[in-house]
C-alpha cells in the first residue's frame, strides 16, 4: 500500500491480490506479482521500479497511471529517479487536463520528454467508487468484472452494517 493511502476498513494485501487474480484470470496477457506485498510495509514506486529495473535491466519500463496521480507525482519520493527508470504514461481523467498535468511535471527535469498521454474511453470508475457503492447496497456490475463483484458479496466486503463500514 502507498504510504500516502489509506483505505478506510482495508480488507487487507491478500485479499487485493486475490481480486487482482479474479479480474485477469483467463487472460494471458496480464500477470499478477507480489513484489510489493512480499516486500512488506510502505511500498514507493521508485522502490519498485527499481527492483524490477534491477532484474531486467535491457527492458524499457513503462509506469501506467491516471491524470491525478500523473499531477502529484512531484511530491512522491525520488520523482526524477521514476522518470529516469520508466516512462510515464498517462490516461486522462475527467477534469484534469493535459496541459495542467504538463505543467505540473516540468518542475522535474527531463519529465515532460518522458511523458505519453493516451486516450481510454471514459469510464467513471475507482476503487473509492468501488467502495462506496457497495458500502450503499448500490449494485458494482460493470464496474468490476463479475468474477470480483462476487468475491466482494460472498466475503461482505465494504458493507456498513449499522452504518459503520466493515471488512
Amino acid at each position: 500500500m502507498p504510504p500516502h493511502k489509506e483505505v478506510p476498513h482495508d480488507p487487507g494485501v491478500e485479499v487485493r491480490i486475490e481480486m487482482c487474480r479474479l479480474a485477469v484470470a483467463g487472460d494471458e496477457r496480464f500477470a499478477i506479482s507480489t513484489l510489493e506485498a512480499d516486500r512488506g510495509g510502505s511500498s514507493y514506486t521508485v522502490d519498485t521500479l527499481r527492483e524490477i529495473h534491477a532484474t531486467a535491466p535491457g527492458d524499457e519500463l513503462t509506469f501506467i497511471v491516471g491524470g491525478d496521480m500523473a499531477q502529484s507525482l512531484p511530491t512522491w519520493r525520488e520523482p526524477a529517479e521514476v522518470l529516469r527508470l520508466a516512462r510515464l504514461a498517462v490516461a486522462e481523467r475527467e477534469g484534469i487536463r493535459r496541459a495542467d498535468i504538463l505543467q505540473r511535471l516540468s518542475s522535474i527535469e527531463g519529465a515532460v520528454e518522458r511523458v505519453t498521454f493516451f486516450d481510454l474511453p471514459r469510464v467513471d470508475v475507482s476503487s473509492s467508487l468501488v467502495r462506496r457503492r457497495v458500502a450503499a447496497g448500490r449494485p458494482i456490475r460493470f464496474l468490476v468484472p463479475d468474477a470480483v463483484a462476487a468475491y466482494i458479496g460472498e466475503r461482505g466486503l465494504y458493507r456498513t452494517p449499522a452504518g459503520s463500514p466493515s471488512r
